[in-house]
């Protein structure tokens, strides 16, 4: 294993190692205006919710790396500390790219980018009208990491208005995961994108108290077919199911035909019972897994 001393390594150096490492991240692209009315518009990735009451979400306009300059972002915010954080989508990722690009103080990146300018309601900067998700912000501290190359200022804005478009919203009104299209940072180049064929749910073990990996039968914990995320899965349920539900799942159409044609083998049997019980538990189907398991 590769070990680093971070006081050993140039800021370029550890820059890359931990924005590869810690990914992916969420974008917040920010708008911001200076006392003069000039607008910026610039994404950051270091940034997440922090707060949901009050909501507070935190971004970082770091120094420049290469000369320890500031970001027009942060300059403007301590003029008028107010922002727009503007949630990015597959659909603008490239323009979002181009937004990034260093012109002069005063330049407009709506305009360089070719994003719409929307009118905010609350606070001066404007809303990105492309974004899924617009979040008009007053900026309430802004804490400084250091004065050296790479180092953060922590902007803590407070949410005050939130827009949504109607296209990414479900039945509830509430926003649909799969619909919104998200985006996130990696390391270096690489971006990944939230959509519908890699998203996957996992319960909360919040409503239950799951009885842990130590209570698994020694069987199924010691199996080399069930991955450490099956038998996570397994040990978030509160209980095993009963005996006469683990009986009932011998007449399932697939569980009858391994049992069927392992008759007077076990080892065959308990190993095909395990590769169907994962099937079911790489689909989320806990329960049925579990039956399976204990027959």
């Amino acid at each position: 294993m590769l070990t680093l001393r971070t006081s050993d390594l140039k800021p370029a150096e550890l820059q890359n190692y931990l924005q590869y490492a810690i990914a992916p991240r969420p974008i917040c692209f920010a708008s911001t205006i200076d006392k003069a009315g000039n607008v910026n518009l610039s994404p950051y990735s270091f940034f997440n919710l922090f707060s949901s009451n009050p909501p507070i979400c935190v971004f970082s306009p770091a120094r420049r790396v290469r000369d320890n300059t500031t970001k027009h972002t942060l300059e403007n915010i301590l003029e008028v500390p107010e922002c727009v954080i503007n949630i990015v989508n597959y659909d603008m990722v490239q323009q979002t790219s181009l937004a990034s690009t260093e012109y002069p103080k005063g330049v407009n990146e709506f305009v360089k980018a070719g994003f719409t300018e929307l009118k905010s309601e609350l606070v001066r900067p404007p809303r990105v009208a492309e974004a899924p998700v617009q979040l008009e912000c007053v900026v309430n501290q802004v804490i400084p990491l250091g004065d050296g190359p790479g180092a953060g200022n922590l902007v803590l804005a407070e949410i005050k208005l939130i827009h949504i478009q109607d296209e990414i919203l479900d039945d509830q009104g509430k926003i649909d995961q799969a619909k919104i299209d998200l985006v996130a940072r990696l390391g270096g180049d690489w971006y990944c994108r939230v959509g519908v064929d890699n998203l996957f749910s996992v319960a909360k073990p919040i409503a239950q108290l799951g009885m842990g990996m130590d209570a698994l039968p020694a069987a199924i914990k010691s199996s080399t077919i069930l991955t450490a995320n099956n038998l996570a899965a397994l040990a978030n349920e509160e209980t095993m199911p009963s005996a006469e539900a683990v009986e009932s799942i011998q007449t399932q159409a697939d569980v009858k035909e391994v049992l069927d044609a392992t008759i007077g083998d076990s080892k065959t049997r308990n190993i095909q019972l395990q590769i169907l019980a994962k099937s079911y538990l790489d689909r989320g189907e806990v329960a049925t897994a579990w039956k399976i398991l204990l027959l």
